[in-house]
């Protein structure tokens, strides 16, 4: 079959598109920009792709699989609505085409998706369980972005945002996991949700769908995410920071039943990478991973570019780069640096860059950087310096 891919140069898509490759189609996409780590990897895989949305190179495919990046009264969707030529989104070709015979491990939330699911699927490999798997990101190491296998699990980034102009529904509606992780949730995408019930409802929608035998992780000590589970649920739990499940940051250790584990040998810093370590362990213990089976493969995992990514490192400076979108990320982000070089100066440059970020509707915004010694924030169009001295009203 030949498909053509819109919007083919972002995580998902591009992860779409191999996978239709690994399937045996003839894949070629378009975009109006193609940069790399994206472009080379698409590359690899022999998938052509063009800049800029033409009519011309749709014409003679079986299937257009349309991204949420396109919208109605671009020349290319009017064509295909016109002709009724095939289309699907992402989403659901990937479960029509590979979900529906595979075991789904979704991983969800606002903060940590991507480097627990990388986490995941390092597990899941060291153990040789070599699971399919699609992650929104870059995992360091020889782990590419996405992979199809004969296993019959299948590890994805289950993320909230809508599927496409034609379907409104959360991207995660389309994955019907047997085990849904949940690390957190916070308010974000405000171009498409009005408030943080809108985005639970989207979120219990995806719990409805887990089956009896299936099983949701989740962090007690996360309001949204227990509300959520007091809602209503159907399938078995997995509740970290209760009775039978505790975790201690400061010792970085792991209790369950009264038995303790020491993640304190584990690479990568922070509060945050702690609950990600948590959730990862504890999804692979589902499949029968033990634990200290899980311990001892992530001592090996590498992490994932632009998650805390240590890019300069010489005797004077050290410089990481990290994905942060949102104030608690920020916030858990400066923490883990200003912890591990507290008598440090730090500066600290952060990029508006996400919509909500830079529309200003997290008004914690400016207290999740107070760790730092001197920020820049940069926007798209200008660029303010900001001194650590918050008595101050200057933005």
């Amino acid at each position: 079959m030949k498909i053509h891919i819109l919007g083919i140069a972002g995580t998902f898509m591009s992860g779409i598109a191999i996978l239709a490759k690994q399937k045996g189609h003839d894949v070629s996409g378009s975009d109006l920009a193609n940069y790399d780590p994206i472009k080379s990897i698409l590359e690899k895989n022999n998938i052509d792709v063009t800049i800029g949305h033409k009519i011309k190179d749709i014409k003679d495919k079986d299937l257009i699989i349309i991204g949420n990046v396109m919208t109605r009264g671009n020349s290319v969707i009017e064509y295909i609505l016109k002709n009724k030529i095939n289309f699907t989104s992402g989403p659901k070709w990937l479960y029509e085409n590979i979900l529906k015979n595979k075991k789904v491990i979704a991983i969800s939330g606002t903060h940590g998706k991507t480097t627990t699911t990388s986490m995941i699927v390092h597990i899941m490999a060291k153990n040789k369980l070599n699971p399919s798997y699609l992650v929104g990101g870059d995992p360091k190491g020889n782990t590419s972005s996405v992979k199809l296998t004969k296993s019959e699990y299948f590890v994805i980034e289950a993320d909230e945002y809508d599927t496409a102009f034609f379907d409104k529904q959360s991207k995660f509606m389309h994955y019907n996991p047997y085990i849904l992780l949940i690390n957190n949730i916070e308010f974000d995408h405000a171009d498409i949700f009005d408030d943080i019930d809108d985005i639970k409802k989207q979120f219990h929608h995806l719990i409805k769908i887990v089956p009896q035998s299936g099983n949701i992780i989740y962090f007690k000590d996360d309001k949204n995410s227990s509300d959520l589970i007091k809602d209503g649920s159907w399938c078995g739990k997995t509740e970290i920071n209760s009775d039978s499940i505790k975790i201690d940051f400061k010792l970085m250790q792991l209790e369950i039943d009264n038995k303790k584990f020491s993640l304190e040998d584990l690479p990568l810093i922070g509060q945050h990478n702690f609950k990600n370590y948590i959730s990862a362990i504890l999804a692979a213990k589902l499949d029968g991973v033990s634990i200290n089976d899980s311990i001892e493969s992530l001592k090996t995992f590498k992490g994932v570019r632009r998650r805390m990514e240590l890019v300069l490192d010489n005797s004077n400076i050290k410089a990481y780069d990290d994905f942060a979108h949102h104030p608690t990320a920020i916030r858990l982000s400066c923490a883990a640096i200003k912890e591990k070089y507290f008598n440090k100066k730090i500066l600290g440059l952060i990029e508006l860059g996400s919509n909500t970020m830079s529309a200003g509707y997290h008004n914690d915004l400016l207290d999740s950087f107070k760790l730092l010694d001197q920020v820049f924030l940069l926007d798209r169009e200008q660029a303010y310096k900001y001194e650590n001295s918050f008595n101050s009203t200057e933005s």
